[in-house]
């Protein structure tokens, strides 16, 4: 098969994704092997591919935001049959063991196991996943425009659910790249008005295209103070940035799985019950709630398409930020 392998970590500008001839992967007994049409192009993959995050395998082939066929299953699958479209994201297994797994935070599980960067993606024609951890497509959604609902979407709503924002609140969103694109449409659904800040112009209008009640850059003072806040973008000023207008009792969820060093912080910012908190991962609840959700709606999600040899080029746009919405690989139909 075909696929794209990172032998070593570099700037995306010097095209590190090697286009190579891999082995079709065999389901071990609770997997299943599923045939990749696309796979949408996350954040998290520039920071494996540029070496932000700690290696974990060397050779790996990169990609989390997998839609494809069920073309083969294990003899203990329960989930899923041969035919299905299914998706694929960030969690490829848990163990089900550990003291996290028996509470249901599977999330923070000891011996995850992560897509694209302890086991093979979907920058390639076939991966396997644990049976548990591939979900049924939303009904609405073509393969492509569904992508980046599987982790951009995902690890989005779980950072809307920690921040705790209801409806008749004020939502804070800083950045605007595809998981935001998702978010202000379930948050403008729920009832919640949203302020973006953002320092790309085009991002801006797409903001208030989709619903924002204010934009600005991210140093911006906006009109009031909000009651939570989402942070998109990988810039620890952000953190200061969004303490500064926060409402008393309100909270910051982080979701990134990198970020740059938060500068340092008058316990001020956070006084008056003020709250910071990461986003980890996600439960396979967050993942089923998000999808029927993403049904309803209907979330829209915006796209651009590249070839599996234009990778490369994908994720330099994305850290160029000139990808509005999601890039998305096409594999294969």
């Amino acid at each position: 098969m075909k696929a794209l392998v990172l032998e070593r970590t570099m700037q995306i500008e010097k095209e590190p994704l090697k286009l190579t001839a891999l082995n079709v992967p065999r389901p071990k007994e609770n997997e299943v092997l599923v045939k990749v049409h696309t796979c949408a192009v996350c954040r998290t993959d520039l920071h494996i591919v540029e070496g932000e995050l700690p290696v974990h395998k060397r050779n790996i082939v990169p990609g989390h935001q997998v839609v494809g066929e069920v073309v083969a299953i294990g003899r203990a699958v329960k989930n899923h049959k041969v035919g299905e479209m299914v998706g694929v994201t960030w969690i490829n297994s848990a163990c089900g063991k550990c003291e996290f797994c028996k509470k249901g935070m599977e999330n923070l599980c000891e011996n995850m196991k992560f897509t694209g960067y302890d086991e093979n993606g979907g920058y390639a024609e076939y991966i396997v996943v644990a049976d548990d951890y591939a979900f049924k497509i939303p009904k609405g959604f073509d393969e492509a425009h569904a992508s980046p609902l599987f982790c951009a979407g995902i690890i989005g709503y779980r950072a809307f659910k920690l921040s705790a924002v209801k409806k008749g609140d004020k939502l804070a969103m800083f950045g605007f790249g595809g998981s935001a694109h998702i978010i202000i449409q379930v948050a403008r659904y729920l009832g919640i008005e949203t302020l973006v800040f953002t320092r790309d112009e085009k991002h801006q209008k797409e903001a208030k295209s989709l619903g924002a009640v204010w934009v600005g850059k991210p140093d911006s003072k906006p009109p009031y103070l909000f009651d939570s806040a989402i942070i998109f973008a990988p810039d620890g000023r952000l953190v200061l940035y969004a303490l500064k207008n926060l409402k008393r009792g309100g909270n910051v969820a982080i979701a990134d799985i990198y970020m740059s060093r938060i500068p340092e912080l008058d316990y001020g910012l956070l006084y008056e019950e003020r709250s910071v908190k990461s986003v980890a991962n996600y439960t396979r609840d967050d993942a089923m709630e998000f999808l029927d959700l993403a049904a309803k709606i209907p979330i829209r999600t915006q796209i651009r398409e590249f070839t599996l040899e234009e990778t490369n080029s994908a994720m330099l746009l994305l850290k160029q930020s000139k990808i509005g919405g999601s890039a998305v690989i096409r594999i294969s139909r």
